[in-house]
């Protein structure tokens, strides 16, 4: 299983804090493993404070709990979930950025790992260059030179198989003034793809 970073732990956080806040039951082990450390500790020592407040102040109905200032441990969690939640959410654009740096720096290390090996071994430029880019390319990075591979694996063509269904079942039950609209959008796009194509672009 992948590593969590801080691009999936808002989407985790909140799923989280829905469960809390609908009463499901979450095991604590599943409910520390989204927080840090400090938001752990901080959550215990928030339960221990309304022990201790228990002992020292008794109540006899939820009017006088929330006037003690009463909590649940469910309320406790839920508080502590929030404030990672919005902590999370501060640090979100880091995360990306660091994320993108990341494999930026990665696709830089294989690019000149592949070039520089492939240059020792006595290769001409422009082949060391291909198989530094075919490097890339195993490695599910963009290329440097810019060139489209696309990876086709059983599932991806079971979805587009099913696509294709599902267009063709579309189509056949539209008008005919649909068919029409749909026919002129085609040629169209075969037009300025032709252009574009006459421009080199």
């Amino acid at each position: 299983m992948p590593k969590l970073d801080g691009t999936h732990i808002v989407g985790r956080l909140r799923g989280r804090l829905e469960e809390l806040r609908e009463g499901k039951e979450v095991a604590a082990r599943d409910l520390r493993a989204l927080l840090t450390a400090k938001q752990v500790a901080e959550m215990d020592e928030a339960w221990l404070q309304q022990q201790a407040l228990r002992k020292k102040k008794r109540a006899r109905t939820k009017e006088e709990e929330v006037e003690l200032g009463w909590k649940t441990k469910r309320e406790i969690q839920i508080e502590a979930y929030e404030r990672a939640y919005d902590e999370a959410r501060d640090n979100e654009v880091k995360a990306w950025e660091k994320r993108v740096r990341d494999v930026q720096v990665r696709q830089a290390r294989i690019y000149m790992d592949s070039y520089s090996k492939a240059r020792k071994e006595g290769r001409e430029d422009y082949v060391a260059e291909n198989l530094a880019n075919n490097d890339l390319t195993r490695a599910g990075l963009q290329r440097v030179d810019g060139k489209k591979v696309w990876h086709q694996d059983p599932r991806d063509k079971e979805i587009w198989e099913m696509e294709q269904q599902i267009q063709q079942r579309a189509r056949s039950e539209m008008t005919p003034e649909e068919l029409e609209q749909i026919e002129i959008w085609e040629e169209h796009e075969k037009a300025l793809a032709k252009n574009r194509k006459k421009q080199g672009l």
